[in-house]
């Protein structure tokens, strides 16, 4: 039997299982609750690790046009101690396997890859539920509704999909990004573009860290990482921009102004984004026709895997799909033994591998300068 394949979420993951089911003949349908492809921004950077994300890009028979979107220098990286001492300042010499591309040029990619209509936009989830055994319907909260023998919860840390297979639900992790932006910072902002140079910066210390990106052109994007309850999260008031920059600024007090500027200067308002996880080991038994890929199935927090991961689940996924046709239980089976083990060994690695960059920056330039030490 053909089985009608329904994605649930337009996110990397589930347009990769699309591309690659569409690479095999299979055709699928996604639906996703955002309006349009540009109804929010997609985040940053991404550096697509040649182990796992790029696999997925050459399943979808896109390395070509991969190629096209990578940032050239963007895999230099500097470590700057508080007092913006550089510790390591490392050139992108095109070797490093991590090409850097911005999500939403990688989604758009995807998405002009996929034949006209595959993606419904404006369909928020609803509910989903179990009609027959490997038979399911989804309703939308448009009043419509889709009766489907093949369901994929690609629909990220809040999945509606999720339930049908496990009770889990994501807890906060203990930490929290703020994110900010400085444009033109060559000519507005140097101090703070020279700190970050042409790639990445990362100036760790216990609790508190900052993390900034070049994107395209002088565009800097900031990830200030705190380790904090949400209770103490709770207390900023960030609809006032002044008050929560300058709250935020405080917990870098005596750190270099190139640094704090990242903060302090910034172009648009602190944006909280606290991070939510699954429990370690996060599986469930088979349940007939449905998965989780993504997010939906192993949300950390961010660890430079997330993006690579969700791909490669649904690159996995789709060729499973094509390797047992006629046998959709089998494909499941399959893919599910492969997406438990992996995704459980990474994010054990990465864990340790964060907790101990994280202790001081002595660390983050030992552990960085031996690259096998993390994948």
């Amino acid at each position: 039997m053909t089985p009608s394949v329904t994605i649930i979420g337009a996110g990397l993951g589930g347009l990769t299982l699309a591309r690659v089911l569409h690479v095999h003949g299979i055709a699928a349908t996604v639906y996703e609750a955002e309006d349009s492809p540009t109804a929010r921004a997609q985040g940053g950077m991404l550096d697509i690790h040649d182990y796992n994300g790029q696999l997925a890009v050459h399943a979808a028979g896109l390395t070509a046009e991969f190629g096209a979107l990578v940032l050239e220098g963007r895999q230099a990286m500097r470590i700057l101690d508080p007092s913006g001492t550089v510790l390591m300042d490392k050139a992108d010499d095109g070797t490093g396997g991590r090409p850097e591309v911005l999500r939403a040029e990688l989604r758009r990619l995807l998405l002009d890859s996929l034949p006209e209509g595959t993606v419904r936009w404006g369909h928020k989830v609803r509910a989903a539920r179990t009609l027959t055994e490997g038979s399911h319907e989804v309703s939308f909260a448009d009043g419509t509704s889709v009766v489907t023998n093949l369901l994929v919860g690609a629909d990220g840390a809040w999945s509606r999909i999720r339930p049908l297979l496990s009770d889990a639900v994501p807890e906060y992790a203990g930490e929290a990004f703020v994110e900010t932006y400085l444009y033109d910072a060559d000519t507005r902002h140097p101090a703070a573009a020279r700190a970050v140079g042409s790639g990445s910066l990362l100036a760790p210390s216990p609790g508190a860290q900052i993390h900034a990106h070049r994107e395209r052109g002088d565009t800097l994007h900031t990830y200030v990482v705190l380790t904090r309850p949400l209770d103490w999260f709770a207390e900023i008031d960030f609809t006032d921009t002044a008050a929560a920059t300058t709250r935020i600024a405080r917990e870098f007090d005596g750190w270099a102004p190139e640094l704090t500027a990242l903060i302090t200067e910034a172009d648009t308002a602190p944006v909280l984004r606290p991070h939510y996880t699954l429990p370690l080991g996060h599986r469930w038994a088979r349940v007939p026709g449905v998965t989780l890929l993504g997010d939906a199935a192993h949300l950390t927090a961010p660890n430079g895997e997330g993006a690579n991961l969700a791909m490669l689940d649904g690159a996995d996924l789709a060729q499973a799909l094509a390797a047992h046709p006629g046998d959709l239980e089998a494909a499941l089976s399959t893919y599910e033994h492969t997406l438990f083990r992996r995704s459980t060994e990474i994010s054990v690695e990465a864990a340790e591998f964060f907790a101990e960059l994280a202790a001081s920056p002595e660390n983050m330039v030992a552990a960085l300068a031996d690259p096998g030490q993390n994948g």
